[in-house]
């Protein structure tokens, strides 16, 4: 090549260079993710969040080439993990997938050392599932109305686990109880995992879970569904009733799961983690796993993903003060 040519190239991209956005040049030179990734999931393996955060692990492994490694950090209704996601380096190489739970806890936990809405980044919606009444079959063999008739007839006998004080959980609990006019008593685990492990020994009575850590166990018939909550039927169940049909109309409980990036990670960075799980999320492996815990992909962006916590955290700060719901 010309040696003339060559220097006036070579000066133009300097040129172009030094015009873009540093944001745009950056990650046009270090693209994300050049090394494995740590995804802390608040609760203990075997729950909601790992139902989904496990296969997204997989299909993202695949996809990418790095390695996204699950750190399950279960304790205080999930705001433990929370609280260690928040400190982490903002560098894109160690994000958050929360829950629900974590718009509930505001209300719940008056001392948190982390803010939900302004200590993280929110990235996306992941999951969206129905909450579901599952039992020990050997307790309640029986259909829904059964199962109520039996709550009603014995106050303060029965009691229900949860993935800790102020998860979902916790608070669908709550609802029902208040809605159907029954006493049952709050039992809290570390995790959802925990809880249904006991839930299939005999050492608590029910659960109000979502189907993404009840789903493989209804299948083998270790557990019982009576009752989706909300207005219609869930796909993946459609034996199993919803609370419209059984006289509680006004029963809708969902739990969903979201991912969020510790504040200060680079806008850059933010969008390629969003672009990449998007594409895990929705490779036929992450599909398949959606479809089988009854689950719908949330398709919101970033912004619509921010708004939408903010309403959650009002939401159920409406419903903990309505219910008096405690820690216990």
């Amino acid at each position: 090549m010309n040696q003339t040519i060559f220097k006036r190239r070579t000066l133009l991209q300097a040129a172009v260079a030094s015009a873009l956005p540093v944001s745009t040049f950056t990650f046009a030179q270090s693209a994300w993710p050049t090394k494995p990734v740590t995804l802390v999931v608040p609760f203990p393996a075997g729950g909601g969040t790992d139902a989904f955060a496990r296969p997204l692990s997989g299909a993202f492994s695949k996809l990418v080439g790095k390695q996204l490694v699950i750190d399950n950090r279960g304790g205080a209704g999930g705001t433990l993990g929370a609280s260690i996601a928040a400190k982490a380096q903002p560098d894109g190489y160690t994000l958050f997938m929360g829950a629900v739970h974590h718009a509930i806890a505001p209300s719940m936990y008056p001392k948190l050392d982390y803010d939900i809405e302004k200590d993280f980044v929110p990235l996306m919606l992941l999951a969206n599932v129905p909450q579901v009444l599952v039992v020990n079959p050997k307790k309640f063999p029986g259909d829904f109305k059964a199962f109520l008739a039996a709550v009603k007839a014995s106050p303060g006998k029965f009691n229900y686990g949860s993935a800790g004080g102020g998860t979902s959980h916790h608070l669908a609990g709550e609802l029902f109880k208040q809605q159907s006019k029954t006493f049952i008593t709050h039992i809290p685990y570390r995790g959802a995992g925990p809880a249904l492990q006991d839930l299939m020994a005999g050492n608590v009575d029910m659960m109000f879970d979502g189907l993404g850590s009840s789903a493989g166990h209804i299948k083998g018939g270790r557990i019982k569904a009576l009752m989706v909550s909300g207005l219609k039927r869930n796909p993946a169940f459609p034996d199993v009733p919803c609370a419209g049909e059984l006289g509680l109309p006004d029963y809708t409980v969902t739990t969903w799961y979201g991912l969020w990036a510790p504040k200060g990670t680079p806008t850059d960075v933010q969008a390629a983690i969003v672009d990449n799980m998007k594409k895990a999320a929705l490779t036929d492996e992450a599909k398949l796993a959606w479809a089988n815990n009854g689950a719908e992909f949330g398709n919101l962006t970033p912004v619509q993903y921010g708004a939408f916590v903010s309403a959650e955290v009002k939401r159920w700060a409406a419903v903990v003060k309505a219910s008096g719901a405690k820690l216990d």
